[in-house]
């Protein structure tokens, strides 16, 4: 249920990072004790109403983690002088930059300073294919010209080609979304990992996950749902913890898009 999914995300907003020392839970209980409610409140408001959101601030936090690490660097804006992440190629399609802007706002009305931008996207690191919608072009190729000859991927189940080609009948539309984990894409939950063993794993990299014999093996293991939690939650506080500044290296920005 999506409640599942909301209850997960709070619990491990309390994993933030900080500036000024080394990494540990609840940094900001002294600093700005009203933190971790202001933004476990202000998500749970506009999850309410957009359902994509979560999708799209984990897809955030994964970009900004693998380029030069968790320094919340894809927040930050070109300007004259330079080109940011954010307007890079593989980062044009980011959303929910917004949102933050708003938190971040929030949070600096609070606790002027305090809290750093890389928080929130920590705080919404749980999700993954398990959350979320794609649109047609992005797997179409599966669907219609897998080998350049008009076919689909084999390895695809054919019922499931089916029900994807009627909702994307047009290959070239770039607007048609489907879900990611089909009837659970609102659900943090193992459901994606159960489909996955039917081949019904909505892109290519999914279905190579079956060709492996550890990745396969791995697959199995992550059916279980208190394992899937479990795991997810221990490799994702591994991810955000990559190259996090502290002491005093880098800067707590007065607005995420902007250096002070």
């Amino acid at each position: 249920m999506r409640t599942g999914f909301i209850f997960l995300m709070i619990s491990v907003a309390v994993s933030g990072v900080c500036h000024g020392g080394e990494l540990r839970e609840n940094f900001y209980k002294k600093s700005c004790p009203l933190a971790e409610e202001i933004i476990r409140n202000m998500t749970w408001n506009h999850v309410a109403s957009n359902l994509a959101l979560p999708a799209k601030l984990l897809r955030m936090h994964f970009h900004d983690c693998f380029v030069r690490g968790s320094d919340a660097s894809v927040l930050l804006d070109s300007t004259a002088n330079n080109t940011a992440e954010k307007d890079s190629i593989p980062n044009l399609s980011l959303r929910g930059f917004d949102f933050i802007e708003e938190v971040k706002a929030q949070l600096q009305k609070t606790c002027p300073g305090v809290v750093s931008s890389i928080k929130f996207l920590i705080s919404y690191r749980s999700c993954a294919h398990t959350i979320g919608f794609a649109h047609c072009g992005a797997f179409s190729r599966r669907l219609y010209n897998f080998t350049g000859k008009g076919d689909a991927d084999p390895s695809l189940n054919a019922t499931y080609i089916e029900s994807l080609k009627a909702q994307c009948p047009n290959p070239a539309n770039a607007q048609t979304t489907v879900e990611m984990d089909p009837r659970s894409s609102g659900s943090f939950d193992s459901s994606y990992f159960n489909i996955l063993v039917q081949n019904k794993g909505l892109f290519q990299s999914d279905a190579a996950l079956l060709t492996d014999r550890a990745s396969s093996k791995t697959v199995q293991q992550l059916r279980k749902p208190r394992a899937f939690l479990d795991e997810f939650g221990k490799s994702m506080k591994k991810m955000a913890a990559i190259g996090v500044l502290t002491g005093k290296a880098g800067e707590i920005r007065k607005q995420c898009g902007v250096v002070n």
